[in-house]
């Protein structure tokens, strides 16, 4: 576990590695020094050799201020590893988590990924700059003490010797049944911690539908079970702790008897009794602090194991030879693809978007629609086939230069709890003031700001709670529009707007549209009829293609799904007949 826990040392500190382990080390080994000292300064002072014993108390103090000195090195280095650790696994996890295909975030919660990189690294951290050092002291101080005491007596050193493994295999026995409760004690306060923030972000639909306070039974049992956890937590330490209490008590007293029985021989002086006593109680000292201490180190073993598993989730490879995009296309060729092995969603899908046309996927629900555009944009790798945007291989492009040809809008508008003026600079950071407000007021943003109180430097709130679906989405255009990208991927999102606000967003999708290459998945019907190429998808496969003229002309899926959804848009309710 200590090598895991030091192979995440970020490059930078891992020279210090060695030298944190050197001072751990010595320090420990000055220790032991200074407690075996203590025989021959009590002998020497019982024999009245006040000259012999002057030179072993300064031998004494030089081991003290060897320890002292060898502590502070300890203490500093680690917590200057500790401190970058932080900062540099912290950093790397959420360079890691960027890199991961974005279905791999469908099946985690936010509560556990949060828990993994805020509370898991801090323990990592607490256990370089503290654990490590005391845990390491814990054995080599006995070790050290024991070795030292074949110069005294062997007997003594082999009592000790042979009690050391016998201790650290009974604490061991006990420490795997508290791993297994930290275990679910982890996964029951990660899915308290994704309930709470859940029980935030949906107080609209749980008031709505009286699912607050002991309603939200999904909330109440998370709480409670993650209070079952903790408490099972403390109850399968206390045992362990208990018992190996007992056991190094008994150690103790095995080594009194052993000094005592060697007096009585008369094979040892009463002064070396004494101080042989002393220093039996200073090697069975660290054994007790190392145990005491071991729970945290496997709590921090544990937290290893997940930042380390998170770490090892495959990602998507990165090209690292750049390309120059070609013509603003994008081509499916023979692509199949699906989110688990041997549950296809695509099946040998095969089109183009020539440069500067629109291309419009329909279909039912679950056919596969917006996965085509997540490919496009390389959220996944194609399981065969390929896709080629700005005629390479999506696959063969930095992630940079891919999406720096693309805009994308898609129905789940996310924005961040920043200003109005900061979610639409996402989509370029370097953008002017004139370049902010052109792309605001082609998207309509300028009428938003102009009712909120701090108008473009007031916060949306997390995930734009502030504002409406409607807003949102003018917002997610006004980002695009600013990035002015060649190739827009776009997932219309206006059939649950109220008319005024679909009219808006409308506009605004015409203005990001405009001579660039789009695909889109097409619920309005005018985007539909006006795309110079119409793609029916259903069950991952394209069953029709063509224009609005050439579809409906065929009779076929496409024309009685355009007969329906017209049916649909006349529809209206009516007063009950009484």
């Amino acid at each position: 576990m200590i090598g895991t826990l030091l192979g995440l040392v970020p490059a930078r500190f891992a020279p210090l590695t060695p030298k944190l382990l050197a001072a751990i080390v010595a320090q420990s080994l000055s220790q032991a020094a200074a407690y075996l000292l203590l025989v021959p300064t009590l002998e020497a002072v019982f024999d009245d050799d006040l000259e012999r014993a002057w030179i072993w108390a300064l031998c004494m103090l030089a081991a003290v201020v060897a320890f002292a000195i060898f502590g502070y090195l300890q203490a500093s280095i680690g917590l200057r590893i500790a401190v970058g650790m932080q900062r540099g696994l912290q950093t790397r996890i959420g360079d890691h988590l960027n890199a991961l295909p974005l279905g791999w975030f469908e099946t985690r919660s936010s509560g556990r990924l949060s828990r993994i990189a805020v509370e898991n690294v801090r323990e990592i951290q607490g256990a370089v700059a503290y654990l490590v050092a005391k845990v390491f002291g814990g054995i080599v101080v006995p070790l050290g003490v024991a070795l030292g005491m074949l110069l005294i007596d062997w007997r003594i050193a082999l009592a000790m010797l042979l009690s050391a493994p016998v201790l650290f295999a009974i604490n061991g026995v006990a420490g795997r049944a508290y791993q297994r409760a930290d275990a679910h004690a982890h996964e029951a306060a990660a899915e308290a911690d994704a309930r709470v923030v859940e029980f935030a972000q949906a107080q609209s639909v749980l008031r709505a539908f009286g699912a607050v306070g002991a309603g939200n039974k999904a909330l109440d049992s998370a709480l409670h079970r993650q209070r079952a956890a903790i408490a099972r937590q403390v109850f399968t330490s206390v045992p362990g702790l208990i018992v190996f209490a007992l056991f190094v008590q008994a150690v103790f007293l095995v080594l009194a008897y052993i000094v005592v029985a060697r007096v009585t021989d008369g094979a040892i002086s009463v002064a070396a009794a004494i101080a042989l006593i002393a220093v039996s109680s200073r090697f069975i000292e660290p054994l007790n602090l190392a145990a005491q201490l071991g729970n945290g180190l496997r709590a921090a073993a544990t937290a290893v194991e997940r930042v380390s598993a998170l770490l090892d989730e495959p990602t998507l490879p990165e090209a690292t030879v750049p390309v120059t995009p070609g013509a603003p296309t994008v081509v499916f060729d023979g692509v199949s693809f699906g989110y688990r092995p041997g549950e296809p969603v695509l099946t040998d899908i095969t089109f183009s978007v020539p440069a500067g046309t629109t291309t419009a996927i329909v279909g039912p629900s679950g056919a596969g629609k917006t996965t085509l555009l997540r490919l496009a944009a390389r959220f996944y790798d194609v399981d065969s086939g390929r896709v080629a945007v700005g005629e390479h291989d999506v696959r063969e492009q930095p992630s940079e230069t891919l999406l720096d040809q693309l805009s994308l809008v898609f129905q789940n508008v996310y924005l961040f709890d920043r200003s109005v003026a900061e979610n639409i600079r996402i989509g370029k950071p370097d953008a002017s003031e004139e370049q902010l407000w052109r792309a605001a007021t082609a998207a309509r943003v300028d009428e938003i700001v102009e009712r909120l109180p701090d108008g473009m430097d007031t916060a949306v709130g997390e995930g734009g709670a502030a504002l409406s679906g409607g807003e949102r989405q003018r917002v997610s255009i006004a980002r695009a529009l600013l990035k002015d990208a060649p190739i827009v991927l776009l997932d219309e999102a206006t059939s649950a707007l109220d008319p005024h606000s679909e009219a808006v967003v409308v506009r605004g999708v015409h203005e990001l549209t405009r001579g660039k290459t789009v695909i889109v998945v097409a619920h309005r019907l005018a985007t539909i009829a006006h795309a110079d190429q119409i793609l029916f998808v259903d069950g991952g496969t394209i069953v029709e293609r063509g224009t609005h003229e050439e579809l409906l002309a065929l009779a076929g899926r496409y024309a009685d799904f355009w007969n329906e959804r017209s049916r649909a848009a006349g529809w209206r309710l009516e007063p009950a007949a009484v």
